[in-house]
């Protein structure tokens, strides 16, 4: 067994007795689910470029993001991944790479592999691809997806037959900068997703001010550029209202955005993870204007108060109390926030008495998931790691949930990928085989795409619980729903959302992990319209597919739909 350390930038392993423990010295009995590296065998052949044979710009070293999407409507999620691609005049470098470079939609085959459908589906994204959202903006029963680009995006509509089309003009949502994070949401609840777009800086490829050891102009070299908030019409086009509602008063460098109603009102709030400078928490006044107020409710700054670099940005309730609390990876120190749910919300940094500060700083975190990887009811941390600047390889981490606000750095006893270095960046979750288990998969920056298959020991299963939502008076992806689960000891909030993490989107069915309880005894959904539907003793191990209903309040009986492994 290894343990990991930091020395001015370059990871050690060092080699430990058998059965020792990483961070807190306490052996765990309980075996851990494995994430197994099945990249060939699924059938993916996934090379990120970045466009030069040398790292030589920021817009190459900030990576690539990826989306887990069931475009066609079969139950089983799809994979598409951004790719990077040479540009003309943003490089020292005239070793171009990456020329023919696109983005990749992989259709799962339902059989544990996946056929790369990306020149028929017409998806291959164009330019320094970035980030990427899904969400079914028209509401057909159909995913769309959104392509943030370095100066350029893509809205692609999904045409229901297996082909998507390039909307982007005709819908209004070109975004003309370095975009990065974006994120579909109803922020006004009129049943239709809006879109918000994420941008970074101002590049200008003729300022070379830099540090020599740096390689290339860090951040602070360029301006920061301004976010966008773009309003859905009804009639497939959107209408800018970033000025009017607010969210261009200020402008940042957005990284990752993620986001989720922190305040309890029942609107989705926006958080913008910032590079160098504060982060932003846009609160939905619920109005059509937003506010920021990351400052006065503590997430803004990191635990000292410094403007930390961050990355990932997740909503999530990690202790089981109801409120949303905000996990941020960063290049130096993670950030974990408690949420009160006191005076409206806000947060309490619990980096360090959660343990989650002990393995942060030796590493540059990017992609993060807050999932409950082996369903005990509790979620957990996982981590990608990699170079800034250069390309230095690193190991990913997974945060076990003790239960009892701490966090267990167990990256050692989950598969040999933990054990291996990547340059990664982008990552994504999703049970992408309805086994019950969230599996993952990793961008690495110049490299080759990772598929983890999360697989539980023999005989070491726990229950679980999958929601599809279909919304019908709130959007049809449900996305602003918030679940309740109530089976036994255990009390879980999950909310529906799409963009979480860095750059990247999640398996969009809220799960919930069960422990050795083989039924929900309550399971509570408050949609967005506010109709509030109960369901009782929903069976355990199923996806559960639940339509919104048309009454205000709604009790309903189990429903018994699904795929049962």
């Amino acid at each position: 067994m290894k343990m990991r350390y930091a020395c001015t930038g370059v990871m050690l392993s060092v080699a430990l007795g058998a059965g020792a423990q990483v961070a807190t010295g306490v052996v765990n009995a309980t075996p851990l689910p494995q994430f197994e590296d099945v990249t060939a065998k699924a059938g993916i052949s996934f090379q990120h470029s970045f466009g030069e044979k040398a790292l030589s710009s920021i817009q190459e070293g900030t990576g690539s993001g990826c989306a887990w999407i069931d475009y066609n409507n079969d139950g089983l999620m799809d994979l598409y991944v951004v790719n990077g691609r040479h540009v003309d005049g943003l490089a020292d470098h005239s070793a171009a790479d990456g020329v023919g470079a696109t983005n990749h939609l992989y259709r799962n085959n339902g059989d544990g592999t996946f056929t790369d459908v990306t020149a028929k589906a017409g998806v291959p994204g164009k330019g320094i691809g970035v980030g990427v959202t899904a969400g079914d903006f028209d509401n057909d029963g159909y995913e769309d997806l959104y392509v943030t680009n370095y100066n350029s995006a893509i809205l692609y509509h999904n045409n229901g037959n297996g082909t998507f089309t390039d909307v982007t003009a005709k819908a209004g949502v070109n975004n003309p900068f370095f975009g990065t994070g974006a994120a579909f949401l109803d922020y006004d609840h009129d049943g239709r997703l809006d879109l918000f777009v994420g941008n970074y800086l101002k590049f200008d490829p003729s300022s070379r001010q830099y540090y020599s050891a740096q390689q290339y102009p860090g951040p602070l070299e360029y301006a920061p550029e301004t976010n966008r908030l773009f309003h859905n019409n009804g009639d497939g086009t959107f209408t800018d209202v970033s000025k009017a509602s607010g969210i261009s008063a200020q402008p940042g460098r957005a990284m990752g955005v993620t986001v989720g109603d922190y305040n309890g009102d029942g609107w989705q709030d926006i958080y913008v993870a910032n590079d160098t400078m504060a982060s932003f928490l846009y609160r939905n006044n619920r109005n059509g204007t937003f506010t920021d107020v990351a400052p006065e409710v503590g997430a803004a700054y990191g635990q000292n108060g410094e403007a930390s670099t961050a990355m990932g940005p997740i909503f999530g309730d990690f202790d089981n109390k109801g409120h949303q609390g905000l996990f941020v990876s960063d290049a130096h120190y993670h950030r974990l926030l408690r949420n009160d749910g006191k005076d409206g919300g806000s947060f309490e940094d619990v980096t360090n008495t959660s343990g989650v500060g002990a393995v942060s700083a030796q590493f540059v975190g990017w992609g993060d998931g807050l999932f409950d990887f082996d369903n005990d009811g509790w979620k957990d941390l996982f981590i990608v790691n990699g170079g800034l600047v250069w390309l230095i390889p690193m190991q990913s981490s997974l945060l076990r949930n003790n239960g009892d606000g701490t966090f267990k750095d167990v990256s050692l006893q989950a598969g040999e990928f933990f054990q291996k270095q990547n340059v990664s960046r982008g990552a994504c979750f999703a049970d992408y085989d309805n086994d019950g288990y969230i599996d993952a998969f990793v961008m690495t920056l110049g490299g080759k795409g990772i598929l983890l298959h999360n697989t539980p020991p023999a005989g070491t299963r726990n229950h679980w619980l999958t929601v599809k939502l279909v919304g019908t008076q709130s959007n049809r992806d449900g996305f602003g729903a918030s679940l309740e689960a109530v089976a036994g000891d255990l009390h879980q909030w999950v909310e529906a959302t799409s963009e979480s993490g860095y750059l990247s989107q999640n398996d969009p069915r809220p799960h919930f992990g069960l422990g050795q309880h083989a039924v929900v005894d309550k399971l509570t959904i408050h949609w967005p319209s506010g109709t509030i539907q109960t369901l009782n003793d929903v069976r355990a191990d199923q996806v559960l597919t639940v339509t919104e209903p048309a009454a205000a309040s709604v009790t309903k009986p189990v429903v018994v739909k699904g795929k049962t492994p």
